[in-house]
């Protein structure tokens, strides 16, 4: 049994003891990573209906559609025991959010009536599904969760081999783990410190993170570039506005989606003439925010253009992060597009697939701003950057030395 301790405890995962030896704990993460996923799982047998009342969880539809069966569905597979979990949270991965809250609520009643009744979960089988990366992020961290209340010490070692995984909050367990090993080094080893610092700047990818890191290699008298680091994409030419009056400017087929002329005027809202500016950005995340150069306003479009050369060709990916409805062309292929507005925006809040073509590449991306006018809707803007499938910037030739403002001190 890898998993061995089922005492239902909250795990702490942020103990310096468990990080001061990080080498030797991802080579621990590699070896349960092989033999979790040469086991095969073994369920008992389900009941007939289970399927069916999953599915008419996942059938939910808006507006509360479908609600009625649902319920009735909940009510039936929340008496199943522990080998239902697993189905659950693969059952996770395709359903919407208020479907996916139902699975995870039974979830959360089978394994506290399997604990009340003194039976073990299926740790096992909970380990291997948190490890496998192609799943839902949310699915997986709610395994892991699982798993640290059941078995705090088996979950503990699967977190140094987080480190580069594509579910954000489970990297950042793995980062925070870094951090506190470098934290450890600093009045004994101001080196060793700094290259933890490093290893975990090269992983993290939330906000918070990335800045304590980059305060302390800073005070360790490193030199951090967060453009250059991240690969933000920072030299770009923006148009605009253009109208999106009830929303229609994001299906519009301004000018620039048929051509790129940077010598063009165009008419932009109502009276408006509408030509390319040139925009560096300013900001060490590489926002680049319509706003500057256009003033705060509501309900336009604007498009970005730039042009990345690639020392090679081969695969790649663009990362976004935008809070605006949006369109993206690469070498003038619509790529991918989400008509939604202030979901809220992250660093590779989206991680889309591309080739890059040896030599000159094009990027055009369209940003739609609404009607909706408290105070945090305002921004109208995005970051993009061009990596690896690790999340490695990769770097064009043509890529300018950036001018960054350093950061605002905090009152």
């Amino acid at each position: 049994m890898l998993f061995g301790n089922q005492r239902a405890r909250k795990g702490e995962l942020s103990s310096p003891a468990r990080f001061v030896s990080f080498a030797l704990m991802k080579r621990t993460a590699s070896t349960i990573v092989a033999i979790l996923f040469s086991a095969s799982a073994s369920f008992a047998e389900l009941p007939d209906s289970f399927a069916d009342n999953i599915a008419a969880i996942q059938a939910i539809g808006s507006e509360g559609a479908g609600n009625k069966e649902a319920t009735a569905a909940w009510q039936a597979i929340a008496k199943a025991d522990g080998e239902a979990i697993l189905p659950l949270l693969q059952a996770m991965e395709a359903a919407s959010p208020v479907s996916k809250n139902m699975l995870r609520s039974a979830v959360e009643v089978i394994s506290e009536n399997e604990l009340a009744a003194g039976k073990k979960l299926p740790v096992d089988s909970l380990g291997t599904f948190v490890l496998n990366t192609s799943g839902s992020p949310q699915a997986r961290r709610f395994a892991f969760d699982l798993l640290s209340q059941v078995d705090s010490a088996g979950a503990r070692k699967l977190v140094p081999g987080f480190i580069n995984d594509p579910a954000v909050s489970l990297r950042r367990e793995a980062v925070t783990g870094v951090m506190i090993a470098g934290k450890a080094q600093l009045e004994k080893d101001k080196d060793a410190a700094a290259k933890l610092y490093r290893e975990a700047l090269n992983a993290a990818r939330d906000v918070d993170q990335i800045d304590e890191i980059t305060k302390t290699l800073r005070e360790l008298g490193q030199e951090v570039n967060l453009p250059k680091h991240f690969g933000f994409l920072m030299d770009w030419k923006l148009i605009g506005p253009f109208d999106n009056s009830e929303r229609a400017g994001y299906d519009t087929v301004f000018p620039p989606e048929n051509e790129i002329k940077l010598d063009a005027t165009y008419d932009g809202k109502g009276t408006a003439k509408v030509k390319w500016v040139a925009f560096t950005s300013a900001d060490e995340y590489g926002m680049i925010d319509f706003n500057k150069p256009f003033t705060s306003m509501k309900e336009v479009v604007g498009y970005a253009h730039t042009e990345f050369e690639a020392a090679e060709a081969g695969p790649a990916e663009l990362r976004l992060g935008c809070k605006n409805a949006w369109k993206i062309w690469f070498n003038g292929e619509l790529i991918f597009a989400r008509d939604e507005y202030h979901r809220g925006a992250r660093i590779d809040q989206y991680i889309l697939p591309i080739r890059l073509s040896k030599g000159t590449n094009t990027i055009l991306v369209k940003a739609c701003q609404n009607e909706t006018d408290e105070s945090w809707t305002v921004q109208w803007e995005f970051q993009l950057r061009i990596c690896d499938s690790t999340g490695t910037a990769i770097l064009a030739t043509n890529r300018k030395k950036a001018v960054v403002a350093p950061p605002a001190k905090k009152k």
